[in-house]
């Protein structure tokens, strides 16, 4: 089972830290969350800082609102980020929920679900090496990857769990143990109807903060903030994990469910965490 790490959003100067701890460690992945209307960090330009940090982790974007960023930029980004990494990124994708994301790009939301099909129609053709369309393109670098990096779905929806199979790799899940197997299974079911070879990637995410009683409320706040739109916060903060054997356990089930990856996301901005996740391994 590989355990990766997502990333804090809340301070950007601490994540070279953070990427350089989990470099050192036992970790395989870092995660970064995407919003535009927030404090967060860009993903793509953050993660390409922190892969120039470090060595060998995977840096992945969990997940990157795809809609809201013109395609064929997006296309050529990843393309560069996965070439100069040798094939550390992995392209985690998803439409994202929030109104003013939409609203400052003008991007219409009711349709946004569309526009990424056709967006990984683009990308997957402009990967490949072959032109944009007649008569323009292609548009390079290629990727370290054949076909572009690897690219995987967030989502809870049959269409979006449907996605993974019609152009992803894999399935990100942002859901505990106790209901992820039902998404798990689905997935699986559409890849074998889509025909694919072998089986999907399955990434499953715990939201932890580990460490004295300020880290934890740190963390805490954090969360809230950042979900206040749902108007699930307090469910969300709820479900927070803070010991070592809670962690344990919930990696134990998602092992159970045939998780191949957890990433154990992060709120709070001590560093120390990493150092003190790497021993509950």
């Amino acid at each position: 089972m590989n355990v990766g790490i997502g990333l804090p959003i809340g301070d950007p100067t601490t994540l070279l830290t953070w990427a350089r701890r989990a470099d050192a460690g036992p970790f395989s992945t870092l995660g970064l969350l995407d919003r535009l209307v927030y404090h967060n960090p860009e993903p793509l330009v953050a993660l390409a800082i922190l892969a120039g940090a470090t060595s060998r982790i995977r840096v992945q974007t969990e997940v990157l609102l795809a809609p809201l960023r013109d395609t064929s930029l997006l296309a050529k980004q990843a393309a560069t980020l996965d070439r100069m990494t040798g094939g550390r990124l992995v392209l985690g994708l998803g439409i994202g929920g929030r109104d003013d994301d939409h609203q400052v790009t003008g991007i219409d939301k009711r349709t946004r679900g569309r526009r990424l099909d056709e967006q990984m129609a683009v990308m997957r053709r402009l990967w490949s090496g072959e032109p944009y369309r007649d008569g323009v393109g292609p548009i390079g670098p290629a990727p370290a990857r054949p076909g572009g990096p690897e690219v995987l779905f967030g989502g809870f929806k049959p269409v979006a769990l449907e996605r993974v199979a019609r152009w992803g790799d894999g399935f990100l899940a942002a859901a505990a143990p106790s209901w992820a197997g039902g998404l798990f299974d689905t997935v699986r079911t559409f890849w074998k109807e889509y025909g694919r070879d072998g089986a999907p990637r399955i990434v499953a995410q715990i939201n932890v903060a580990l460490g004295p009683q300020d880290v934890i409320e740190d963390a805490q706040a954090n969360m809230h903030a950042y979900y206040t739109f749902t108007g699930m916060a307090d469910q969300m903060v709820a479900g927070l994990l803070t010991t070592p054997t809670e962690i344990r356990d919930a990696i134990a089930r998602f092992a159970d469910l045939g998780a191949d990856e957890v990433m154990l996301y992060c709120y709070g901005l001590d560093p120390n965490q990493v150092d003190r996740l790497a021993d509950v391994l």
